[in-house]
């Protein structure tokens, strides 16, 4: 009776969920293949026919998958070396590592602005040194956009990979190098093949959060680098056509679906070579 009473307390939520989530969501998508004579694919096969629909998708997905990479690389160290740091000081390098994640994203893309504009401090820092003679190119690129979504989404690949790091027994290290392997050889062999659950959860959050913002690619990327986010935007709010924000929606859901299922799969097999 205990346990049915527990279940009882979903049913609120799970409510709220169905009505204000799930049920508008495969409405819009039921939508997008319909037409006058029935069930077609046809607003989907206009989307990869378009070029310009094809490279802002292309741009979007490369874009999100290097943030990842990017995060993965700066990430994993990071993490490594606060979950060996002493209990002293281990919060403070936490409270630094969530500390980003405190303030809007707005907030931290405007920040950019002003350290990667013409008259920002990278720009101005140059040219008094004498390195370069006019102002960089840094802001309303894809490179901006990068460094955005990694400043924004790093902190969670970090969190990601303390969590798994913790777990994992020190002792594991000296008895590796104990039987003959070098440091490097027992944290390849040992931390890295542990830790891939970790990698797997921040490498998913990174690339979701990367692949949907809309904000971040806004502000520092402009309108030469558009991402999906920013064209479902156009077509809903300045075109109103919302059938077509619905079908690209729909493609970003399904993409990033498929991309966790390969980022799944690819850290299986590098595990399973680990622990082989």
């Amino acid at each position: 009776m205990r346990k049915k009473g527990i279940y009882f307390l979903l049913i609120p939520g799970i409510v709220l969920i169905v009505f204000s989530l799930v049920l508008p969501l495969f409405s819009a998508i039921f939508k997008t293949f319909n037409s006058d004579s029935g069930f077609s694919l046809a607003r989907y096969a206009a989307f990869f026919k378009d070029s310009y629909s094809m490279s802002v998708y292309y741009r979007t997905l490369r874009l999100s998958l290097i943030s990842t990479v990017v995060s993965v690389v700066f990430g994993f160290p990071t993490a490594y070396y606060i979950s060996r740091a002493k209990k002293n000081v281990k919060g403070l390098f936490i409270m630094f590592a969530v500390f980003p994640l405190l303030t809007s994203a707005v907030v931290r893309s405007f920040s950019w602005m002003v350290i990667l504009g013409k008259n920002g401090i990278i720009n101005n820092l140059l040219m008094n040194m004498g390195l370069i003679h006019k102002p960089l190119a840094l802001l309303y690129n894809e490179v901006s956009i990068v460094i955005g979504f990694v400043y924004l989404f790093l902190p969670l690949m970090i969190m990601s990979l303390i969590g798994v790091m913790d777990n994992i027994d020190s002792s594991l290290l000296e008895a590796a190098e104990s039987l003959g392997a070098s440091k490097l050889e027992a944290f390849i062999k040992v931390i890295f093949p542990l830790s891939v659950p970790g990698i797997i959860v921040g490498s998913i959050l990174v690339f979701t959060g990367s692949f949907t913002a809309y904000t971040t690619p806004q502000l520092l990327g402009g309108n030469k680098s558009r991402v999906l986010a920013t064209l479902v935007y156009q077509k809903a709010m300045a075109l109103s056509d919302w059938n077509s924000a619905s079908v690209i929606a729909t493609i970003m859901i399904i993409t990033t679906i498929v991309i966790s299922m390969v980022i799944n799969n690819l850290a299986a097999r590098l595990q399973g070579r680990g622990e082989a």
